[in-house]
């Protein structure tokens, strides 16, 4: 599947506000105001978006949600549903563009769309394109069972169960290692 770069970094963007979500009491929110939001803005490059306000953290945490349902989704129809609603809603508007240094590539949200509308059309184009190529079980969450971060499998074989494999995989391979040299040792 190829995978132009204005898709990958919006597959990036949406991997990350995913995961800024709560997992529990101990991982806080990773969006707790507005300036949080300010800085994920700016680590991700999103552009053309202006003063950011409560509303648009508001905004920004509900799409959050309904991204981490298409993570979720069992099938790829229950998936292109809450895709089709997300994109809908936020009013794509398909547009060629080649700002800050970069080549031609598409945007899909509305010129002085809200960042929430922005994250919408763009982040969920890019997860179409993974259903519409039959791969949206490459749309995961980490199998680690402290974790359950997600992430989008991009290995030749689909064959990626964590969200990072220097930590989360090397943590539970260690825990197993130690389970059996524990045991041979009775």
């Amino acid at each position: 599947m190829l995978i132009t770069h204005d898709t990958r970094c919006s597959l990036d963007t949406v991997v990350d506000l995913v995961n800024t979500a709560a997992d529990d009491d101990a991982t806080p929110d990773g969006l707790p105001d507005v300036a949080a939001l300010a800085d994920f803005v700016r680590k991700h490059e999103i552009s053309e978006v202006g003063v950011l306000s409560d509303f648009d953290l508001s905004a920004v945490r509900k799409i959050r949600g309904r991204f981490a349902g298409i993570f979720a989704a069992t099938d790829a129809r229950a998936a292109a549903g809450m895709i089709n609603d997300l994109i809908a809603a936020a009013g794509t508007t398909p547009r060629l563009t080649d700002h800050d240094g970069y080549d031609w590539h598409v945007h899909y949200f509305a010129p002085g769309a809200s960042v929430a509308d922005h994250l919408a059309a763009d982040c969920g184009m890019a997860l179409a394109f993974f259903v519409v190529a039959g791969e949206q079980e490459r749309l995961r969450r980490c199998e680690a069972p402290d974790c359950r971060h997600a992430f989008v499998d991009l290995s030749r074989n689909r064959s990626r169960r964590y969200c990072d494999s220097r930590t989360c995989g090397n943590r539970l391979h260690v825990a197993a290692y130690r389970a059996r040299r524990k045991e041979a040792a009775g």
